[in-house]
């Protein structure tokens, strides 16, 4: 298998979601394996739950039709540094020249990711273009908090950054070598979009539709409280993002 697409999956405690994560990947394995050109890179991001065991006795399923040789796992050791951490540590062990990421819980259907491949690579000049998912079907305090992001992006570092945390997220090895400093928690998705809009890249965006998660808690937005605490911390590295 020639690898040209990576797509990275941060995992922290995320043991309930990884089977049917994986099966989901799979089914969009082509019957003829001669064209499956991508990868997908699971990152134990220093989970303290039974990840590892999970991640083992999948790996291990075969059958006739796939040996889940498109799976590769990196482990990051306890403790969790950050969600930044583990996606960046999945974008460096990367194989392909398109690199993309989404997340572990479910909300994101696998099959967008490949949309938002199919969409760089058919833009005009894909080492300067982005794509990202746009979320619809939020709950309304959802879409609120979306927004205020995006007041606050335009108000502090002068860029209109619409769903900064939309998924998935699909660019070339260009942007990840232009992003020289990436934060290691949950500001990644805004630290990449602001790089990619500094420089000068393209931004495509496509309608995702964001489901709820299949198991476990939200890592950061489990209640009100925990999504306000969120959005001070990013506006807080907003100001600190336009200050260097």
């Amino acid at each position: 298998m020639t690898v040209r697409k990576s797509i990275v999956v941060p995992c922290y405690n995320e043991a309930g979601n990884l089977p049917n994560l994986i099966a989901r990947f799979e089914s969009l394995v082509p019957s003829d394996r001669k064209r499956l050109d991508w990868e997908l890179v699971l990152v134990d991001n220093g989970s303290t739950d039974n990840s590892a065991e999970v991640f083992a006795a999948e790996l291990q399923k075969r059958d006739s039709d796939s040996d889940r040789d498109f799976v590769r796992v990196v482990t990051v050791p306890r403790p969790n540094v950050g969600y930044g951490h583990g996606i960046v540590t999945g974008l460096r062990a990367a194989r392909g020249d398109l690199l993309a990421w989404t997340h572990a819980d479910g909300q994101t259907p696998p099959r967008d990711v490949l949309r938002a491949f199919e969409m760089l690579e058919t833009s005009p000049n894909p080492d300067a273009t982005l794509v990202k998912g746009r979320r619809r079907a939020r709950p309304l305090r959802d879409t609120l908090f979306t927004m205020g992001m995006q007041v606050a992006a335009l108000a502090i570092l002068g860029e209109s950054l619409e769903d900064i945390n939309g998924q998935p997220k699909a660019f070339t090895r260009k942007l990840f070598e232009l992003a020289q400093e990436p934060p290691t928690d949950l500001s990644l998705d805004l630290y990449f979009f602001y790089v990619a809009k500094k420089h000068g890249f393209t931004v495509r965006t496509f309608d995702v539709d964001f489901g709820a998660r299949e198991h476990g808690e939200s890592k950061w937005a489990f209640n009100f409280r925990s999504k306000a605490r969120n959005v001070a911390r990013t506006v807080k590295y907003m100001a600190a993002l336009r200050r260097s």
